[in-house]
This record gives C-alpha cells, sequence and structure tokens, in this order.
C-alpha cells in the first residue's frame, strides 16, 4: 500500500508537470507562428487586392493539420477544408472583433485544437489560425499509460520487497507460536533455540524461562495434587471402617444419633468420591494415566451403567446394523456415561433419556436432561475443572466437587473423541454429546 500511494503521487505529479510543460510549449510555439503569419498577411494585403488573398494563403505556413482563417471586408476565406468560419469559436471571434487577440482550446472532428486571433490594422481586418492538438493529446495519453503501468509495476515490486522483508524479519517468531502451540497442547518439554539474531537472544531467553517456571508450577500443582490426596486416604480409610462399625451397630443408635450417621455416611462417601477424582487429574497431569484398551460394545456398556445408577433412565440405541464397537478402556468409558448422568441428576433436573448411535464412523452416546439448559457462554468452561458457573446458586448439599465434567473430557479424550453440550431436544434443557470413534470393521471380533 505505501509503495502504490507513493507510486501514484509521483506519477500523477509527473504527469501533471509533463502536461502542462507540453501544452505551454505547443501553445507558445502556435502564438509565435500565428503572430509571423499574421505579419506576412498583413504585408500581403498591404501589397495587394482581394484577389490575391488566396496567393496568400498558400504562402502562408500551417504545420502539421492546421489551418488559416482570413476575414477581410466581411468575407471569410480559409486554406484549409478542415478548419473554417464556422470551426472558430464564437467567442474568439468576437474577441478578436474588438480589436483584442486572443486564443481558445476547442473540439472539433472529436480532436483537440487551438485557434488563436490576431485583429490586422487594415480596416477591421481578422487573422485566425488553428492548431491541431492531437499529437499532444497522444503523447500524454502514452505517458499516463506508461505512468500507470510504472505504478503497477512499483506497487508489485514494492509487494514483494515487503512480503520478502517481512518473511525474514518475522521468520524466527514463527518459531515463538509452533512453541507456543506445542506448548498449548501439552508439550511442555518444548523450547526455544538461541536464534544467530542476537537481537531476538532476549525474547528466546525469556520464553524459555517462562517455560520452565510454567512447567515447574504445573508439575508442582499435580504433586501437590497427588500427595494431597495420598495423604487423605489413610484417614479417610479409617473413617470408612468406622462408619462400617457404626453401620453395624445402627439399631442400638437413638433416632438422632442414625441421622447424623447417616449425614456423615453421605458426606464421607463424597469425600471419598472427591479423593478419587483428585487421584484420576493426578494421574492424567502426570502423564501416567493407564490406559487399558479392548473392544467395547457402547450398547452394553451404556445399558449397564445405566441400570448401575440410582434413578432410572430411558435408554434408546439407535444403531441399526453397524453396530457400536469402540477401541477403549471400559472402565473409563462407564465412568463418563456414570457421570453425565450423575451430572445431569445434580444440576439437570434428572435424565430423561440416554441415547446411543452412530455418525459418521463414530458412535455417540448422548444425555438428555429437563434442566435449564447450559449457557452458550459457559458450554466451553463447563469441562473444565471446578468450574460451577450459574450453576453454583443451585447447588445443594449433593453437590459435586466440579470434577466430573473435567474428567469426562478427559477420558474422551484420552479415547481421541470430543466431548460437547448443546441445546436439548426442542429448545428444552441440555444434551451431552460424547463422540468417539467406532472400531475399524477388520478389528471386531466377531462371535
Amino acid at each position: 500500500m505505501g509503495a502504490l500511494a507513493l507510486s501514484t503521487i509521483l506519477s500523477v505529479l509527473t504527469y501533471g508537470l509533463v502536461r502542462s510543460n507540453l501544452v505551454q510549449q505547443r501553445e507558445e510555439s502556435a502564438v509565435s507562428q500565428a503572430f509571423v503569419n499574421a505579419r506576412l498577411a498583413r504585408d500581403g494585403l498591404r501589397a495587394t487586392e482581394t484577389a490575391g488573398i488566396t496567393q496568400i494563403l498558400a504562402a502562408l505556413e500551417s504545420p502539421g493539420r492546421g489551418g488559416v482563417v482570413l476575414h477581410i471586408d466581411d468575407r471569410w476565406f480559409a486554406n484549409s477544408l478542415v478548419v473554417g468560419r464556422d470551426a472558430i469559436p464564437a467567442a474568439l471571434r468576437r474577441e478578436v472583433a474588438d480589436g483584442r487577440p486572443a486564443r481558445q482550446r476547442f473540439e472539433a472532428g472529436g480532436e483537440p485544437w487551438l485557434a488563436i486571433g490576431i485583429p490586422i490594422p487594415r480596416g477591421g481586418d481578422e487573422f485566425f489560425e488553428a492548431f491541431s492538438l492531437a499529437e499532444v493529446d497522444r503523447t500524454l495519453e502514452v505517458l499516463g499509460f506508461s505512468l500507470a503501468g510504472a505504478a503497477l509495476l512499483t506497487t508489485m515490486a514494492g509487494a514483494a520487497v515487503g512480503r520478502w522483508a517481512s518473511a525474514r524479519v518475522l521468520r524466527p517468531l514463527s518459531s515463538v507460536s509452533d512453541a507456543a502451540a506445542a506448548i498449548s497442547r501439552g508439550s511442555l518439554d518444548t523450547r526455544l533455540v538461541a536464534p544467530a539474531d542476537k537481537d531476538l537472544a532476549p525474547l528466546t531467553t525469556s520464553f524459555n524461562a517462562m517455560v520452565d517456571a510454567l512447567s515447574d508450577r504445573i508439575e508442582r500443582d499435580a504433586r501437590f495434587a497427588s500427595d494431597v490426596s495420598h495423604e487423605l486416604r489413610s484417614p479417610l480409610t479409617t473413617l470408612s471402617t468406622s462408619l462400617d462399625v457404626l453401620r453395624g451397630r445402627r439399631d442400638e443408635l437413638s433416632p438422632r444419633a442414625q441421622s447424623a450417621l447417616d449425614l456423615l455416611d453421605a458426606d464421607v462417601q463424597r469425600f471419598h468420591r472427591l479423593v478419587e477424582d483428585l487421584l484420576e487429574i493426578s494421574r492424567f497431569d502426570a502423564g501416567v494415566a493407564e490406559f487399558a484398551v479392548e473392544e467395547v460394545d457402547l450398547r452394553e456398556l451404556v445399558r449397564h451403567a445405566v441400570g448401575r445408577s440410582a434413578a432410572s433412565v430411558p435408554l434408546r440405541v439407535d444403531t441399526g446394523n453397524e453396530g457400536a464397537t469402540v477401541l477403549g478402556d471400559k472402565r473409563r468409558l462407564e465412568r463418563v456415561v456414570a457421570n453425565l448422568v450423575e451430572n445431569a441428576a445434580a444440576y439437570g433436573g434428572g435424565a430423561t433419556e440416554v441415547i446411543v448411535t452412530r455418525h459418521d464412523g463414530s458412535v455417540r452416546v448422548l444425555v438428555d436432561d429437563q434442566g435449564a439448559g447450559v449457557p452458550p457462554a459457559e458450554r466451553r468452561m463447563v469441562f473444565d475443572r471446578f468450574f460451577r458457573g450459574s450453576a453454583a446458586g443451585r447447588r445443594g448439599a449433593g453437590g459435586g466437587s466440579g470434577l466430573g465434567l473435567a474428567l469426562v473430557a478427559e477420558h474422551v479424550h484420552l479415547h481421541g473423541g470430543e466431548v460437547w453440550v448443546e441445546d436439548g431436544p426442542n429448545g428444552r434443557g441440555a444434551r451431552f454429546v460424547v463422540e468417539i470413534p467406532a472400531a475399524p470393521p477388520h478389528e471386531v471380533t466377531k462371535s
């Protein structure tokens, strides 16, 4: 754009200056020629009568396609078929008739002309001469096209040079972008190589230091969560054992003590689930999550997982003759379905239906609920760890820890699948969709 603006300005200025000079020179030359011819015509008229005007006109020089017109004794004479009385502008004729020399541009036959009128001091005679400006016009036209072409070439050259220069400048930064993308995907061991350009060395050093600090922080957090979870398991085991003893002697307790025992039992179970979730998350962060791959029929797995839930949830299987076999970890897939059903019970008023279906080479598990739905602004964040969003105000004593959907996302991604939430059927409630690639037909064992 800079090259285009600069070349355009230079082209316009060049064209304007050349045009002004060419036209000015042509007009000055024409005026000089016209005055010479007017003097010759005056001298010739003094030496001869009207009958010799033809010889006078023939003797006058008329370069190019110009022509001379004489107005003598109310009669008009011309030495050219192109330029005659009618070709001379009326305004010019009136000004010359008033005794003043003048000039004027006009068009005739689609071409530009310059007419010069000079009064002859001999009884009111008038001299007119027209000069064609077609050659000047063609020269300016060629010049305009040349300047436009030069501006275009300059712009293209400027774009090429700018692209080369910017690529040369930004090439070292592309490695920074690639490294940042790799880090965002979890490759925390990515580092930048020291560049040859010394000006970029501080950027490389700062970037690598930032990644080191980030890696250390993530490692510390993961180690902290893992250590805390392991430390909590011992007292949790003691609590669970004590609760088993109290449950065995429940009938000996007072009604008030039995209610307290039930509350304590529910909290310990929820505490146990939280510790297990934290341990599972720490395994993902540490990259040591175990993944036992086997052929899994999602129809049977979902049927089993839904059957184990506390609520009665309708199940619909719509896979046709293609089947619903995937390659994955059976325990993790059961956990995915169980977490989605529990999430629907906790925040969506309960699951209304669970559907297993095929879609473009994948198997989908859909869990519909009858809640208020998930706002579009929260549909990505709902799978973040400990995210509660607008559902926080609706959590009661039985609310979860905010890790259930985060574990769903981790388990699904471990299977190479995707999970998302959308509006439920007919715009009511929410629909959580889990999509996992189906097992290739040749890898499925047929019984």
